[in-house]
């Protein structure tokens, strides 16, 4: 095979691992689907055109993930708006597995809308590690090399915004 025809080939495997985590964590953080495709779509651009410069190609996904938070950011300073009004309102985007009943697909919505609702009420740096944590599936060293922070900060972070959750969410399901 040509190398570019190899280029293609792991562009390809790399987009289909990490695309709809990508987009999860993007649509969660942007709440508009256009803004969100459109920023996917220029990170996988970003990443072919790059990917023979990436040093650790063991860690595609924290390349991914950090250029899509970086494109986030820049969006935000673009449109001289405050990183304060990312919106995570829409937990109808969320998939459910079609095996699930569908009172129990109603809660589990009725439950994401609740969190999606708490969470936007946060700070953007807890939303930002509870979402690269539970919707981006990273690990704690993951998640402080994609923001650039210490790991104790993400553990500390993610500690608060879970006790936060867990206090709101209590306080409603009792009722």
């Amino acid at each position: 095979m040509s190398e570019s025809t190899e280029n293609i080939v792991e562009f390809t495997l790399i987009y289909n691992r990490h695309k709809t985590r990508l987009y999860n964590y993007a649509r969660k953080m942007l709440g508009d689907v256009m803004t969100c495709e459109d920023i996917i779509q220029n990170v996988f651009i970003k990443y072919f055109e790059n990917m023979n410069k990436i040093r650790n190609s063991e860690r595609i996904d924290v390349w991914l993930f950090t250029a899509t938070r970086n494109a986030i950011y820049t969006f935000y300073r673009t449109k001289k708006s405050h990183v304060d009004q990312f919106s995570v309102q829409d937990a109808d985007e969320i998939q459910i597995d079609s095996s699930v009943k569908i009172d129990e697909e109603f809660e589990i919505r009725e439950l994401n809308g609740l969190i999606m609702s708490e969470l936007d009420k946060l700070s953007i740096d807890q939303r930002d590690v509870f979402l690269l944590k539970e919707y981006g599936g990273f690990s704690y060293k993951e998640i402080s090399d994609v923001m650039k922070i210490d790991e104790n900060l993400v553990k500390s972070r993610l500690y608060k915004t879970r006790q936060k959750l867990i206090s709101k969410l209590s306080k409603v399901v009792n009722y």
